[in-house]
Parts: C-alpha cells; structure tokens; sequence
C-alpha cells in the first residue's frame, strides 16, 4: 500500500520514473515489475521514462483546461506560453481541474499556482525559480482548543457523549454526503457498525469534479475542525485507523495537514500513526469511493464492482466508513450549535446549508455559504454580485461535468438533493458553473466529454470507448440526436461506476434544451 507513495518520492526527486528506478523499487517492495509499471503509468502526475527515451524537461508548466479555466482564457493562455517559453528547458502541458476555479485562468508552475494567470506572470514565476506551494495562514491547535476545539471528540471518547445521541442529532440535522451522493450520514455509520471489525475510516478529499474547490476552502482555514470531525467518525465506527486521501493538485495542504497532524500526536489527542495521510496522484475517477481504496491500497484507481459495498468490504478487505472532508467538518459545528441550527436554515421547502462552489460567468466567483434549496438567480445576486459584466445568463452546470446543464429558464428551481432530477441535472458537490449568452455551447460540451475521456479508467467498455465516441460526434458540425442519445443510453445503463453513468448529462442536457441555442451557433442537430 506504500507503492504510490514511493514513486511519489522518486518523482520528486528526479523529476520522472526512469524504468530503472520503477525495476530497482520493484525489487525493493517485492513486487512484480508489471504491478509497479502498471501503477506509475496509471496516474498523470508520475511521467515513465523508458530507457531509450529523453527525460522530460526541468519545469513543467500546467495550464487548467476545465470548464471555468476554458471561460477564462485558457486555450489562449496556453498557446501564448507555448510560443514564449523555451520547450528544451520548459514543458508546458494541459492539465484537468486544479480546484482554484474561482480564480480562473489557473496555472500550476512545479508545485506553485499563479492564479488569475497571465503569459507574463507564469514566465515571471519560471524565471524566479519559486516552484514551492503557497504559503497558507491556517488555525492553529491551540487557537482551535480556545475555542472548544476537541471537546466533542473528549465527550465521545470518555463517554458523554453516545454514539447513538451523535446519530440522533445528525439525523435531525439532515446532515448528508456532500461529496456529491447526498446519502445520510447517520445511516452510512450504521451500516459500518453493523460489520465486524477491525474497521476501518477514509475520508476522501479528492475533490476532483470540475467546479469544485469547497473542501480546499474549509481545508485551508480549519484544518483541525475537519480532523476533529473525521476523529469523532472513526470513533463511531470503532476505526483501527483513519486515512485521508488528499489530491495532489493540493500540495500546500499537504504540508498543513501533516503539521495539524503532528500537533496532535504532540498533544496525546491521537496515536502516532493512527492518523494515515496519502496523495493522491492526479485521477479524477478516485473520487470514487472503491476506486479511492484501490488506490490506498497501492494499485490503480479502478471503481470495484458492487456488492459488496465499501461499507462491508473495503480498505483491505475490511468494513470501511468513507465520508467527504465537507461532511465532518460540519458535525463538531452541529454539535455546538444544534440539529435546529443546522436544518433551520433552507429555502422553498429545504433544510440545512450548502457550501456552494460558484464560477463562470459571475461577479464575485468563490465559496458561498447559502440556504439549502437557495435557487440559482438567488444565489447570483445575493452571493455572486450578480452576472459579470456584459454577460447575460444562458445556463448553468449545478453539479460540475457530471451534473448535467440546465438552461436560464430553470434558474428558478431549487438547488438541493433530489429536486433537479427530473429535470436532467442534480447538484452533486454544489460546483456550480455559470455560462453566458456569449460561450460557445459545442467548446463547452467537447471540454467536458474531453475530460471524462481523458479521465476515464478504461476498466469497462461502455466507458472508456462510450466517451470517446460521443466526444467525436459532438466535434461534427451535424450532432444526430438518436445516435448521441442512443450511445448515452448504453453508457448510462452499462458503466461500471458514476463517471460513464453521468458523462452524457451534460450532452443530454443540450440536446432537450438548448436546441435553438445550438442553431444560433452553426450547430445543426437533426432529429
């Protein structure tokens, strides 16, 4: 389970995996060279080297393509990078999501992001050599305890507090899956509890939906409140060990949490080595919560097929409680200020607050804290500061590039769990992207099937050729709706996990609504 972060230290090291190092490692683990190579080559952060190859240059350059960065500029912005920087000394490559999209375009320079970039920025940054993460200001320890920080978890682990009292009040909270499911929290405790231990807890902060950057936000000024929640879930679930999947994209957190970590081992609040911090290594499908285990465990991100859930059978074969960092974060708040609190909050028919992850087309792009079922013309004005200049809305994604799109005209419906369904998006993880009048539907609709194709494990056929294929019907200048609907149908039903199962929605979405939209824009869709 140590292989991925092996190969982490050597890409750090070296600046690629050269097959000498992936055959000397194998030897080291002992593990077949095949097992090695097919992890290394899994994942797009780790660059393979083969012997009769050229390692690739010192610096690399990331430019974020994802849907909010695209908005931005960053098709142009890569272009001007290419032909300004020297391709010998520096590498500059497309990269998915970077979750910064509230400071669109994003440009990651070795480990250090320029945001709101620009050719001249990101070539001033290449000429310092500053390749280093971001300095972060976060709460520390002891500012936390003089808060009350930890009392929960004191009153868990000496017996005020019941496991059976926690559940009842995150019942009344309404508290659920932020991480884009939406299943309640109190039961998934439940179910884990039901199996025999030892048990384990994993909290996935993989956050890699297009759209989303909610977890970095609460990650980067709470880090201990977000422990301190994930602490009191592996107390539920009597957990032998707590793991925390963090992406990679993230390296400045990393440095955080490994700190936060140590103040508490300092402290006596957790054993040395109960807390386990993993990176991830750039796989949007360990999102996933079986393929994030596979990956824990060392091997490629690969959704497992269900049943047996992760809840019976997951990390190592054993009962494993997997939550989103959002998720605990919110339960020491919730038990501080009330169930009432929590779910008191909600508009047209909703309860609780949404951490709502806002780009595109707005003003004031970020996380906004707003009332469940909150509609999105609400949240644009009274959050977002209202359309950006020029820009007159035409739709938006309500859940990132699974969540499907839905046009100006549904801006009036509730933004919460189970509403949008039926009207072919859901809210997911709440990244809410903003397209205008003046974006053009078909880049938009190439990017996000050119994200799932690039992103898709390639376990399962639907998938992995599904994805493919519908991003080159949708290059055509005729897009035939029985077709697209018809390939849409076979990876919705046949996919193995959520990533070929939503791909089409977005599509989908287009096609029932924005019909004259796409005619408008030499889009011509037949049937």
């Amino acid at each position: 389970d140590l292989l991925i972060e092996h190969l982490h230290a050597l890409q750090d090291a070296h600046g690629h995996l050269s097959l000498v190092a992936l055959r000397a490692l194998a030897a080291y683990m002992n593990l077949p060279m095949a097992a090695v190579y097919e992890t290394a080559t899994f994942y797009a952060h780790f660059d393979v080297v083969h012997d009769d190859q050229a390692p690739p240059p010192e610096v690399t350059v990331r430019v974020c393509d994802s849907l909010s960065c695209q908005l931005a500029g960053a098709a142009t912005l890569k272009a001007e990078l290419e032909a300004g920087l020297d391709p010998q000394v520096v590498r500059v490559v497309r990269a998915p999501c970077m979750g910064r999209c509230e400071t669109a375009p994003v440009v990651e320079v070795g480990h250090h992001h320029v945001l709101f970039a620009t050719a001249e920025g990101v070539e001033a940054v290449v000429d310092t050599g500053h390749f280093h993460p971001e300095a972060i200001v976060w709460q520390r320890l002891a500012d936390y305890r003089a808060e009350g920080g930890y009392g929960l978890l004191a009153d868990c682990r000496e017996g005020r507090v019941t496991v059976e009292t926690l559940m009842e009040t995150l019942e009344r909270a309404n508290l659920r899956g932020l991480g884009g499911a939406g299943f309640p929290t109190f039961k998934k405790w439940y179910f884990v509890r039901q199996e025999p231990g030892p048990r384990y807890c994993a909290i996935n902060a993989d956050e890699g939906e297009p759209g989303t950057f909610k977890d970095r936000y609460y990650l980067e000024r709470s880090p201990h409140c977000f422990l301190e929640g994930a602490l009191v879930s592996a107390w539920a679930v009597e957990a032998c060990a707590l793991y925390i999947y963090l992406r990679d994209e993230y390296p400045g957190l990393h440095r955080v949490l490994h700190t936060a970590i140590d103040e508490l081992e300092e402290a006596g609040l957790v054993e040395p080595g109960y807390i386990v911090l993993r990176r991830g290594a750039g796989a949007y499908i360990c999102g996933e919560e079986s393929a994030m285990i596979e990956s824990l465990e060392g091997k490629p991100g690969k959704p497992r097929h269900r049943p047996p859930f992760v809840a019976q059978k997951g990390l190592f074969g054993q009962p494993t409680l997997v939550n989103n960092v959002e998720t605990v974060y919110w339960i020491p708040r919730i038990w501080e200020k009330g169930a009432d609190w929590f779910a008191g909050h909600g508009r047209h028919g909703r309860n609780g607050l949404r951490s709502f992850s806002l780009s595109g087309r707005v003003r004031r792009p970020g996380v906004h804290l707003a009332p469940a079922g909150i509609t999105l013309n609400e949240l644009i004005e009274e959050y977002g500061g209202g359309m950006a200049e020029g820009h007159r809305l035409a739709g938006y994604l309500p859940g990132g590039a699974s969540g499907g799109i839905l046009p100006a005209s549904k801006a009036d419906l509730p933004l919460d769990f189970d509403t949008l369904q039926e009207h072919g998006g859901f809210i997911g993880s709440a990244a809410v992207i903003v397209v205008s009048d003046q974006d053009d539907l078909r880049a938009l609709a190439t990017n996000l099937l050119a994200f799932f194709a690039d992103e898709s494990c390639g376990q399962c056929t639907p998938c992995r050729v599904g994805t493919e294929k519908m991003l080159g019907l949708l290059e055509r200048d005729e897009w035939h709706v029985e077709e697209l609907e018809r390939l849409s149908q076979v990876m919705m039903d046949a996919s193995i996990c959520g990533l070929g199962q939503a791909a089409p929605n977005p599509v989908l979405g287009l096609l029932k609504d924005f019909r004259n939209d796409l005619a408008n824009q030499n889009v011509i869709v037949k049937g």
